[in-house]
């Protein structure tokens, strides 16, 4: 498993805490393996946007309006992060903040406002899981159902990762509760995140990947974070479509799916400029290089980490609030918006 810095991508509030200081949606779903290749579904046909929404993290740094990011990169929807556990099987945004009433909902609202709209993040490397915290799959499926509830989604994004990734009793868990809310809410839009070597799916995520097919979860989309490699060398846009390659081999294999279908039940999570890793940088470049991959496949996601970081830095290296690299405004966002799926 991949080892974070303060970087801190994906972070969320407890490491925060101590890094910073004080419309129907037309959905063709999955099959299980049992199926077999003919009865695969070619995948998400989703609302224009949905499959290119970048991450934005509005609990830490010096996060930008999001309203002013559409105005300025085209973007219409966000991956907002973080929803986790507040100690208990309850979801807050960052384990603290209520689901409304707050600048979280606040912020939901001016987005759709300007004609845009939202998916939900939980999970991510740090704090307290909802995977963990809920001690069956029917009660974190109800601890999903309350977000879902509280923002009416469309689509869920689940951010697996560290202890939630590495215990095979969770990764069941979200497989049977993901299930659950595929039953309840028709039409709504799953994906599932998770960090990949450069050549695929490591153990844990294939076996998370063979567990959906088992359970006859119909996920419209397994996606790896291509980064935070260490000690890789060489292109990062190249990396990338390789870790892609090997994503869709595990999932085409674990379904049943054919090469087209399997494509369009994957996607891809990227990191914009420096990354974790000393040394390691995707460019404006690479991003292009898997544009052309996706647009090429039909990839179900291809979105980035993160928003808080699209611009250079002012001073400093505070590549929680920048890229670490020369760029315009927004220069990764404008890219990843040409993508709708």
């Amino acid at each position: 498993m991949r080892m974070r810095t303060t970087v801190g991508v994906r972070l969320t509030a407890p490491l925060l805490a101590a890094a910073l200081g004080p419309a129907a949606l037309l959905l063709a779903p999955a099959t299980s393996a049992m199926a077999g290749p003919a009865a695969a579904a070619p995948g998400v046909a989703a609302v224009p946007g949905m499959a290119a929404a970048p991450y934005e993290y509005l609990g830490w740094g010096n996060p930008q309006k999001p309203t002013d990011v559409m105005k300025a990169a085209g973007v219409k929807w966000f991956t907002l992060a973080f929803v986790l556990s507040d100690g208990g099987c309850n979801p807050k945004w960052d384990g603290s903040r209520a689901l409304t009433g707050g600048s979280d909902e606040a912020a939901v609202k001016s987005i759709r406002a300007a004609g845009g709209d939202v998916v939900v993040s939980v999970g991510g490397w740090s704090g307290n899981k909802l995977g963990e915290k809920c001690s069956s799959a029917s009660a974190l499926a109800g601890a999903y159902q309350k977000v879902i509830d509280a923002y009416r989604l469309k689509a869920l994004d689940i951010d697996i990762e560290n202890t939630e990734f590495g215990n095979a009793t969770v990764r069941q868990r979200v497989v049977d509760a993901l299930k659950i809310v595929k039953t309840r809410n028709p039409g709504i839009v799953t994906y599932v995140t998770m960090g990949t070597t450069p050549s695929g799916p490591d153990a844990n995520g294939k076996d998370l990947i063979k567990r959906g097919a088992a359970a006859g979860l119909a996920n419209d989309g397994w996606v790896v974070m291509p980064f935070d490699f260490g000690g890789h060398s060489g292109s990062m846009g190249q990396a990338t479509v390789s870790a892609l390659d090997g994503l869709k081999a595990a999932v085409g294999s674990a379904y049943g799916y054919g090469d087209d279908a399997a494509y369009r039940h994957i996607g891809v999570s990227s990191m914009n400029g420096k990354t974790d890793e000393a040394g390691e940088t995707v460019t404006t470049g690479d991003f292009r290089t898997v544009l052309g991959y996706a647009k090429q496949h039909h990839l179900a996601r291809f979105t980035y980490w993160a928003v808080n970081r699209d611009r250079a830095c002012a001073s400093g290296t505070d590549a929680d609030a920048c890229s670490g690299v020369p760029q315009s405004p927004y220069e990764f966002a404008k890219i990843v918006v040409q993508y709708q799926g």
